[in-house]
């Protein structure tokens, strides 16, 4: 309503997705939400393709509206309408490399003359910065801020390089946004949320027990989550910690084969590092002498080469108290249950 643009950051499986998605169902009449994932997206006309089909399919929503909307604003592709059963429409741009700027210019006048009010998330919106085009970001900026009755929501979840994005006055979208974080959510809400199921079906769920899910996994969504489900499913009451611990142990099994080839495919320096962070749980100066030489490293130079890959490569992350820890939470207790 202020019409400000929100930067949203968090690590990946804090409920994120989940928690805009629900904003956007929740929108008053006049705001019309459309999401678009980037996550998978390389190039600016792939982006374009997919930006231009989720716009105009949330704001065309029949067959006559969208033929009129093709042929007053985009000539630069071929667009595809092809209507459904139910009375909807899909809608599919062919965006060749050479017109995607073209096309990229024709979505945001067609987004400048709507008579509601926009609000576009674009998830993972730090992908834009690997484009192989030069420029994207300055483009995107110089478009976006001459729509100002649109209200973009941007999230992403590599947190290093949405703040250098957003925060380098060197970067297009300097300060051009209202950042928040994401944390997790407090202990005593969650508690409350899930001791709600319980207490209708008239089971018990011992309030340690629930503490102790949450602190092993720090409050995050995807892991809490993943621990209730299997408990509600496999227990009736949950008042004993040998049920947490079993549920805890069938996850990760569950998911042993694909980690054994995540660790294949690390050379031997990342592999030492990865177990060494994994025993340790969250490891504050991976290149001090003593962790080096309590672990069996190379060398404090091998090791800062491993970590730059492994946070690259999202399978360790820094917490804002600067403690490295396993991105992936089961995959770290995994890592822990191996020898060295």
């Amino acid at each position: 309503e202020n019409g400000r643009n929100v930067t949203l950051i968090a690590p990946r499986r804090y409920g994120k997705t989940g928690l805009v998605r629900k904003v956007l169902d929740s929108l008053p009449k006049g705001y019309v939400g459309i999401y678009l994932d980037i996550y998978s997206v390389t190039d600016l006309s792939e982006f374009t393709r997919r930006f231009a089909s989720s716009v105009v399919g949330a704001l065309d929503t029949t067959l006559e509206k969208t033929l009129k909307t093709l042929r007053d604003f985009f000539r630069s592709c071929r667009p595809t309408v092809t209507p459904s059963g139910d009375g909807s429409i899909k809608l599919s741009f062919d965006v060749v490399p050479s017109s995607a700027e073209s096309t990229l210019k024709e979505v945001f006048e067609y987004l400048s003359h709507r008579d509601v009010t926009p609000v576009i998330v674009i998830d993972e919106f730090q992908q834009i910065s690997e484009f192989p085009e030069q420029g994207t970001e300055a483009l995107l900026r110089s478009y976006i801020q001459f729509v100002p009755q649109v209200r973009f929501i941007f999230c992403g979840s590599r947190q290093h390089l949405m703040r250098e994005m957003f925060l380098s006055a060197q970067r297009p979208f300097f300060q051009s946004t209202q950042l928040m974080g994401l944390g997790a959510i407090p202990e005593s809400s969650y508690y409350d949320f899930a001791v709600g199921f319980y207490s209708h079906e008239k089971r018990e769920f011992n309030r340690e027990l629930f503490s102790e899910v949450y602190q092993r996994f720090e409050g995050i969504t995807w892991y809490v989550q993943a621990v209730l489900n299997r408990l509600w499913s496999d227990y009736g009451d949950v008042t004993e910690r040998s049920q947490v611990d079993a549920v805890v142990e069938k996850l990760v099994q569950e998911r042993s084969f694909e980690y054994y080839d995540l660790l294949r495919s690390q050379n031997s320096n990342g592999i030492k590092l990865l177990k060494a962070v994994a025993k340790e749980g969250c490891v504050q100066e991976p290149m001090s002498g003593d962790f080096v030489m309590k672990y069996s490293l190379k060398s404090p130079s091998s090791v800062r080469v491993a970590l730059k890959g492994l946070l690259e490569n999202d399978l360790l992350y820094q917490q804002k108290e600067g403690g490295y820890v396993i991105y992936d939470r089961l995959f770290g207790l995994w890592l822990a249950q191996q020898n060295a």
